[in-house]
């Protein structure tokens, strides 16, 4: 797998100002890459939240997005990082129905359902790192069940 073509980009994320940056440079780059409106929209909606956990919860962050190839298939792929409290307990922020009260009300485990890859790594006092995947033309993988 390689960087495809097209903009890399790192944004910040400070301010509300920010989330809408972030929603518009996810959906323009989507679009670049040939994301069609229904997965450019679930791209923008997983964006959003984790945008905007990074700010709530890490207070204020980054988002590098970094278009990809592999094989034929294109995709993007959006990496959401702050230096906040962390995560303390991922299983239970990652479960179903698990909502601080703040967002869109899909928490982590609703962002994962709406992208192919979906991968996290929080240490208290020391931030938490998301980083996410979708491909063009692959529909987002089943949850699998525990």
């Amino acid at each position: 797998m390689h960087t495809a073509a097209g903009a890399q980009a790192r944004l910040p994320i400070r301010s509300d100002m920010d989330l809408v940056w972030v929603r518009q440079h996810v959906r323009q780059a989507a679009a670049q890459i040939g994301f069609g409106l229904v997965d450019q929209t679930k791209l923008v909606t997983a964006a959003s939240e984790l945008a905007r956990n990074t700010l709530i919860y890490g207070g204020g962050g980054t988002m590098e997005t970094e278009p990809l190839a592999a094989g034929g298939a294109r995709g993007l792929r959006l990496t959401f990082a702050d230096e906040g409290p962390g995560i303390a307990d991922l299983e239970q922020a990652l479960s179903d129905g698990f909502t601080s009260g703040e967002g869109l009300g899909l928490g982590l485990g609703g962002a994962r359902r709406l992208v192919h890859e979906f991968a996290i790594e929080s240490d208290p006092g020391a931030g938490t790192t998301v980083r996410v995947t979708s491909w063009v033309g692959r529909p987002p993988r089943p949850r699998e069940e525990s």
